[in-house]
C-alpha cells in the first residue's frame, strides 16, 4: 500500500496479573463467546500495515473465520474521486479505490467476500438506499476507513440531532447481533460516543482549550458534543495517539468536556471490544505498539498567570495481549509479561526538547519502568508560545512489565504546567 495511503488512513504460560482488584483472568488467546452476548469493535490507531495479520486476522475471525466472513467496508471519511490528484494512479487515495484495496486485502485474510458500500461526498443520499440497506444487511462485519471523521457524521447522520440514516441503522442492528465493526484512524474515531474529537493539533490545543464544532484551522481543538456513532462509550478516543504526542491533546479535551477517562490508540495497534450491546464488555490490546488509558478521576486543573495546567492524571500503558476491565477501571497484564527489575544507580533519562510528540512521553515513562533511580522524568514542548512543561513521576503503586519488546506499565502520573 503506498505510504501516503497508510498516513492517512488513517507470549508465554502462566498466570496472567490482575491490578488492584483480584480476579481470573481470561487467557488472551480465548475466543470469546461474542455471538451470544452482542458484537465486537476492532479500533485501529491508523496507519495499519497491510502485513497486520494480527489484526486483520481478529477482524475475520470476529466476523465468522475463513470461508464464512463477509465484510463490509465504508470509506466516506477519504476524499472523493474528483478530490485526489492521484486518482486513477497506484498512488490514489479516495473513497473509492481505498475501499477496492481493503477489499482485496480482506478477501487475501480469508473473508469469502469483501464488498465496498458505496456511501461518500459524492453519494450521500446513498445511506437512505433500501439497496444498500439489504447490502449492509448481507455481511456479518464491517470494516470503516481512514481520513477525516466529520465526513462519516454528514454522510451516515442526517441534520443537527444526528439521527441514523438507514445505513447507519443497518450496521447498528447488526452490531447488537453479533457482527464486528472495526475501524482505522478516523474509521475508529467514529465509534465514540458524546465529545468526539474533529480536529486540532496538541500545543495549540493546550494553550487555548477545546471547542465545539468542526474547525477547518488545525490550530483549533474541536470536538463534537453529540459525538460519532456511539459504538464506544467507555471514554474518550484519540488516535495515532503516542507518535503524534497526542497525550495532551486528549488530556485537555476530557478536562474541558468533564471526561474522567480517554483511550489513546497508538498506531497499527487495535483495542478490541467484545460483548458490545451484551452485559459484559470485554477490552483486549492486540498490535504493534500500545493502548493508553488516563484517569483523570483524581486530577486536578491549574493555572499559572492564566497558561493552563493540570496535575495527578493517572496513566496506564497496555500491550499486546493486556486487557482492561473497564467497569472496575483494572488493567489485567497479559501472561508470560514479567515484572520489571529496574536497575540501580542515578536518572540517566535525558529530558526531551519536544514532549508531546514521536513517542517521547512514552519514552520518559519507559525511563521510570528501567531506572530505579528515576522517580520523575520531564521534558519540554517544542512551541514557545507559551512552552509547556511535561512530567512524568511514579504513582504508589507504579510498576512495569515486559514481554520481549513490549513495554506496559501502570499508574504513571502526568503533569503538564508552563515552562519555567
Amino acid at each position: 500500500m503506498p505510504l501516503n495511503r497508510l498516513l492517512t488512513l488513517g507470549v508465554g504460560a502462566g498466570a496472567a496479573l490482575v491490578l488492584s482488584v483480584p480476579a481470573v483472568a481470561v487467557p488472551a488467546s480465548a475466543a470469546p463467546s461474542h455471538h451470544r452476548t452482542g458484537g465486537s469493535l476492532v479500533l485501529v490507531g491508523g496507519a495499519l500495515a497491510d502485513d497486520n495479520a494480527t489484526i486483520y486476522g481478529d477482524i475475520v475471525r470476529l466476523a465468522g473465520g475463513p470461508g464464512r466472513a463477509r465484510i463490509g467496508i465504508f470509506t466516506a471519511a477519504a476524499p472523493v474521486p474528483s478530490e485526489d490528484p492521484d486518482a486513477g494512479t497506484p498512488d490514489c487515495n479516495n473513497s473509492v479505490c481505498n475501499g477496492d484495496y481493503y477489499a482485496a486485502l480482506f478477501e487475501k485474510y480469508g473473508a469469502v467476500d469483501a464488498q465496498w458500500i458505496p456511501i461518500d461526498l459524492d453519494r450521500p443520499a446513498a445511506a437512505d438506499d433500501p439497496a444498500v440497506v439489504r447490502q449492509i444487511d448481507s455481511m456479518t462485519g464491517f470494516f470503516f476507513g481512514g481520513g477525516d471523521q466529520y465526513r462519516y457524521v454528514t454522510t451516515m447522520t442526517r441534520g443537527e440531532a444526528q439521527r441514523d440514516s438507514a445505513a447507519l441503522a443497518a450496521v447498528r442492528r447488526k452490531l447488537r447481533g453479533g457482527a464486528v465493526v472495526a475501524g482505522t484512524s478516523a474509521g475508529a474515531q467514529i465509534m465514540a460516543g458524546r465529545d468526539m474529537i474533529t480536529g486540532g493539533s496538541t500545543e495549540p490545543g493546550l494553550r487555548d482549550g477545546a471547542k465545539p464544532g468542526y474547525f477547518d484551522d488545525p490550530g483549533v481543538l474541536g470536538y463534537l458534543p453529540k459525538g460519532g456513532f456511539g459504538f464506544f462509550t467507555e471514554g474518550l478516543l484519540d488516535t495515532h495517539f503516542s507518535r503524534r504526542g497526542r497525550e495532551a491533546r486528549s488530556i485537555r479535551l476530557a478536562a474541558d468536556t468533564g471526561h474522567d477517562r480517554v483511550f489513546g490508540l497508538d498506531e497499527n495497534t487495535a483495542l478490541e471490544v467484545t460483548g458490545v450491546g451484551g452485559r459484559h464488555r470485554s477490552l483486549r490490546v492486540l498490535g504493534q505498539r500500545g493502548v493508553s488509558v488516563l484517569d483523570l478521576r483524581r486530577a486536578s486543573v491549574t493555572s499559572t498567570d492564566g497558561v493552563w495546567g493540570v496535575e495527578g492524571v493517572r496513566w496506564t500503558r497496555l500491550t499486546e495481549g493486556d486487557r482492561y476491565r473497564a467497569e472496575r477501571w483494572q488493567p489485567v497484564i497479559a501472561p508470560g509479561k514479567e515484572k520489571v527489575s529496574p536497575a540501580s544507580g542515578e536518572c540517566t533519562v535525558p529530558p526531551s526538547d519536544d514532549v508531546f510528540y514521536d513517542y517521547a512521553l512514552v519514552g520518559l515513562a519507559e525511563g521510570l519502568v528501567d531506572q530505579a533511580g528515576c522517580t520523575s522524568t520531564s521534558g519540554t514542548s517544542y512551541e514557545k508560545d507559551p512552552q509547556f512543561a511535561g512530567e512524568v513521576t511514579r504513582g504508589p503503586r507504579f510498576a512495569g512489565y515486559r514481554s520481549g519488546e513490549a513495554t506496559s506499565f501502570v499508574d504513571a502520573v502526568i503533569g503538564i504546567r508552563p515552562a519555567g
